[in-house]
Formats: C-alpha cells, sequence, structure tokens
C-alpha cells in the first residue's frame, strides 16, 4: 500500500510539472493560429519555431487544441467508473448535523455514511484509497448548524470547499404531509456561467457524484 502510495505521488508530481510546458507550447500555437487568421505576420520571436508549431497546428482536432491540466487527469475515467463517496462529520457531531448527514447519503447516490469517532483524517484517508472510494465528503457544522463541505477526489486531489447557508433539513419542515417521501431519483445539474478555470474545476468536482 504505500509503495503504490509513492508511486501514484511521483506520477502525479511528473504529470504536474509538465503542465508548464505544454501550457507555454499551446501559447505559441495560439498565437500563431491568431496570426494566420488575421492575416497578419507571424510574431518575430516565433519565426523560427513556425515550420514545426504549423505543423503539430494541422494535426491537432478539437480535443488537442487546449492542454490538459492534472485535474482532467483524475476525472478521466468519471464517466466509465461508478463512483464510491463516504460521508462522514466533524468530531463530536450534533443531532442537526448527524440528520443533515442522513439526508445527503439520500442526495448523493452510491454514497455511504461513517460515523466519525475519534479517528484522524490521515486514517480516513488511508481507509478510502484502500477501499476504492472515489470521494471523500467532510460535513462541518458552526453551533450546531451545517456550514460547509470540504470535497477530496481521491487518491491525489483536488480538494475543494463549498460554503452552505441557510440550510433546511426535512425534519425542519413541519407539514410533512404535503411535503410527502423523499425521491431518490438522480438529479439534474444545473449548472450556468460557469465560464472560468476555477469554474469549469468545481463543475468537474460536482458532477462526479453523479
Amino acid at each position: 500500500m504505500l509503495r503504490r502510495n509513492i508511486r501514484q505521488r511521483r506520477e502525479y508530481l511528473y504529470s504536474k510539472s509538465l503542465e508548464g510546458p505544454q501550457r507555454a507550447l499551446f501559447e505559441k500555437k495560439r498565437r500563431i493560429r491568431a496570426a494566420l487568421e488575421e492575416g497578419k505576420p507571424i510574431p518575430t520571436e516565433l519565426r523560427n519555431e513556425e515550420h514545426d508549431l504549423r505543423r503539430q497546428i494541422d494535426l491537432e482536432d478539437q480535443e488537442r487544441q487546449v492542454p490538459k491540466s492534472i485535474v482532467d487527469n483524475e476525472y478521466a475515467t468519471a464517466t466509465i467508473r461508478e463512483p464510491k463517496i463516504l460521508l462522514t462529520t466533524s468530531r463530536n457531531p450534533s443531532a442537526p448535523l448527524t440528520q443533515f448527514v442522513k439526508e445527503l447519503k439520500v442526495v448523493f447516490p452510491n454514497s455511504q455514511r461513517m460515523n466519525r469517532g475519534g479517528q484522524v483524517i490521515s486514517e480516513i484517508v488511508e481507509a478510502c484509497r484502500s477501499h476504492d472510494i472515489t470521494d471523500l465528503i467532510l460535513v462541518h457544522e458552526h453551533r450546531g448548524q451545517p456550514d460547509g463541505l470540504i470535497v477530496s477526489h481521491l487518491p491525489h486531489g483536488p480538494t475543494a470547499y463549498f460554503g452552505l447557508l441557510n440550510v433546511v433539513t426535512r425534519h425542519d419542515i413541519k407539514d410533512r404531509k404535503t411535503m410527502g417521501k423523499m425521491s431518490e431519483a438522480y438529479p439534474h445539474l444545473i449548472l450556468d456561467n460557469f465560464s472560468t478555470q476555477v469554474d469549469h474545476t468545481c463543475i468537474v468536482s460536482y458532477a462526479q457524484f453523479f
């Protein structure tokens, strides 16, 4: 287990180190492509590399035009592998937080809930890795009110924090008959106006749950 973690960590760091040169090469090809489309001269500093860069541009399709980041590699198997999600809480959770996590278990398909107890984060992460858990969700609270989700994609991340405001659980709604039973159907996600790279990372990490 330890050797596998060391090997995967080295692979991750190596892939991360390649992002800088790939981004620089993408910027050069983008400038040449823009000059050709606008009918402008090739930038002086790129004329020595023009022949090789134009050959690479001719061989590229839409998938290859934009460089892939390490985040894309982490979620490469998201569409062919069912997610396995572990839900847990901060230590000594209150009754409202425990109830909220129970409801999250119904929201996220293929999820299971674990009582935190006295376990530290490193022990939980190692247990998730050994059981092929794809995502770990840690639910936090402030004075008995759920206020945040820490989402970590395993084995190497990324990790994101989502804030929660004015959480209302089913048990807070008094009219139970009108509310009906809680549906277990997969939800439809509406993600609009997400245009930046950070937005794209959030979309990918959130859509991975379903």
